[in-house]
């Protein structure tokens, strides 16, 4: 082929990816109405193959549309060292080619039947999505299961994605935002996995081989650490059979690097990484509670309170609506199978970020020590509860969403029971847990940018939050 042809064919290749990004999100729209009744009247069975693989199944059979999500407990917590990047390399590497289909026939053959596919990593799984129409349902599951069964990775693949991956960590290298959040890991996480690249180095990643990606499939595909949800137009029945074909050929068990329970280092930090950058960014973050604590679900309220909650939050309020020294501001709880953080994040001139961060402490010291309001507290609660339907809204959100409680090894009916969980939550409990989570000497800080009146070894004081601001209060 060509130089011109090859071009020629990426141009069709484009236009027809555009034409199905069309199409599907339109079925997409009509699962919507489908669905419209309340999360918890989903009925969420569980299947099992008859070789022994489990899964979750939403049937919807309005509308000829079937979404997959699934998960390989992993991740690039399982990077070899000094071949950090090895996971987020081979996410890359499923759809380039299986079997006995080379790249671009198989790509083309995607496209022909309107199948969607893509796989991710993240610090503790690979995660794959699948999308297709029942029609095309025989076809698409085919090369689905030669992507997961048996992906090539043949050596002109590896090489030119290798180039695409440098340059992406060339780009993100001169990504304030970027570097902020990769450093303050490697600052909260030292010598752990959590804290090392995702998408590794120049040089980790220019090291990475053929053979690195098939040991990692190997090491890492295996029927004992997958997850699977189906949503859409399939019963348990044909769903059990597709089980079987796309994974029943995998290793029984998975062989991976044991990871050990860990948590952000403690006692404060603050790291400056300077960039010639007229706006400065700092990540801030501290440990938080497993994920099974009893105390999980109010810190999430409580964390909406703070800082989750868009333009009602206290961060939002007073670093920007009554200072004006930020756009945004933020914080979320994330827990990971291996640690659970809270972790923010703010953008400001390089002038304010030490102020910023000061009220940041300061507001994370009041709301420690008196706890939310009671008017604060239930209007957390009520958009809590209010919004978590729109979580449900499309069958490939269902699937995202009922994946993750699978991971974090709760049953169907934690849909049902979810808000009734945020509704319990009272004005005591937020505050004891306020107490427990919110310990601003804990924080661990990072800045990019060139911020002034910082020091990077030492902690800047706190300012109290009630002070009043001139004209604005």
């Amino acid at each position: 082929m060509t130089a011109f042809s090859r071009a020629a064919a990426k141009v069709v290749r484009h236009a027809a990816r555009f034409a199905i990004a069309s199409a599907l999100p339109a079925l997409a729209l009509l699962f919507v109405v489908s669905v419209s009744h309340p999360a918890a009247a989903m009925n969420i069975q569980k299947v099992k193959s008859p070789g022994g693989i489990e899964a979750w199944l939403v049937e919807e059979h309005s509308v000829p549309l079937l979404s997959l999500r699934y998960a390989f407990d992993g991740g690039n917590s399982q990077d070899p060292r000094g071949k950090e990047g090895l996971a987020n390399f081979i996410t890359a590497m499923m759809d380039e080619g299986a079997g006995d289909i080379k790249s671009e026939d198989y790509q083309e053959r995607m496209e022909n039947i309107a199948m969607r596919m893509s796989y991710d990593d993240s610090k503790d799984s690979l995660y794959g999505s699948f999308e297709t129409l029942t029609k095309n349902r025989d076809k698409a599951v085919e090369l689905l299961k030669l992507s997961v069964q048996k992906p090539r990775f043949d050596t002109d693949a590896v090489e030119r994605i290798k180039q695409q991956l440098l340059a992406n960590l060339a780009y993100a290298d001169k990504d304030p935002d970027k570097v902020a959040m990769r450093e303050w890991y490697a600052q909260a996480f030292p010598n752990q996995p959590y804290g090392r690249s995702a998408n590794g180095t120049q040089e980790t990643v220019a090291k990475i081989t053929r053979d690195d990606l098939v040991e990692f499939h190997k090491r890492n595909f295996a029927r004992d650490n997958l997850k699977v949800v189906a949503v859409g137009d399939i019963t348990a029945a044909e769903l059990g059979n597709i089980l079987d074909d796309v994974f029943g050929g995998l290793p029984a068990k998975a062989d991976l690097i044991p990871v050990s329970k860990t948590s952000p280092v403690e006692g404060g930090s603050q790291k400056i990484v300077e960039m010639g950058v007229p706006q400065s960014v700092a990540v801030f973050g501290l440990g938080a509670m497993p994920r099974k604590d009893p105390d999980f679900m109010t810190a999430f309220v409580v964390n909406h309170i703070l800082g989750g909650g868009g333009f009602s939050a206290k961060l939002m309020e007073e670093v920007r609506e009554k200072r004006g020294l930020a756009y945004s501001v933020y914080t979320y709880l994330q827990p990971y199978q291996h640690a659970t953080i809270l972790v923010g994040s703010v953008a400001t001139k390089n002038a304010s970020m030490a102020e910023s961060l000061s009220i940041i402490r300061g507001e994370m010291k009041k709301m420690a020590e008196n706890g939310p309001t009671a008017d604060d507290l239930q209007a957390a609660k009520d958009y809590l509860t209010g919004s978590y339907a729109l979580r449900f809204d499309t069958n490939s959100k269902i699937a995202s969403q009922l994946l993750g409680l699978m991971q974090e090894g709760f049953g169907p009916d934690y849909v049902e029971n979810r808000n009734k969980m945020i509704e319990a939550v009272t004005l005591e409990d937020a505050k004891r847990v306020a107490a427990r989570l919110l310990k601003p000497e804990n924080l661990v800080v990072t800045v990019v940018g060139k911020p002034t009146g910082m020091n990077a070894a030492a902690t800047p004081p706190v300012l109290q939050p009630a002070v009043a601001v001139p004209g604005r209060g």
